[in-house]
């Protein structure tokens, strides 16, 4: 069974800082192997996504919104993916999900196997 277990959310002013964390287990599942990523879904919303990075970690895709303010981080040996959040808006206010799928599909397309069960980020202006 493969688990992704997301920590970090709390609420924060307009402009502060964040990282998530989002560590993984199970017995058939290697994150080496692993494509990773992050979404989030805020009230009344669908869920979007937000970025993920590729098995190495130097391939990385970001949607526009949150570009040159979030960024995607892995550190393998930890089976552990991050998301660094700064400049952080009142509409950043979500519910954040880590995703996993096997590797090697484009980092643009959002199908994903695996699922947390999310953090909540709420930023106050």
């Amino acid at each position: 069974q493969v688990q992704l277990v997301e920590s970090g959310g709390e609420l924060v002013q307009a402009g502060g800082s964040l990282r998530l964390s989002c560590v993984t287990s199970g017995r058939t599942f290697s994150i080496s192997n692993s494509d990773m990523a992050w979404f989030r879904q805020a009230p009344g919303k669908e869920r979007e996504f937000v970025a993920a990075i590729g098995t190495s970690g130097t391939s990385t895709y970001y949607t526009e919104s949150v570009k040159a303010r979030f960024t995607i981080f892995r550190n393998n040996a930890k089976n552990t993916v991050y998301l660094q959040m700064n400049s952080l808006k009142p509409e950043d206010t979500a519910v954040y999900y880590c995703a996993a799928r096997f590797r090697g599909r484009p980092l643009w397309l959002y199908d994903y196997t695996y699922w947390g069960q999310g953090t909540q980020v709420t930023v106050s202006s």
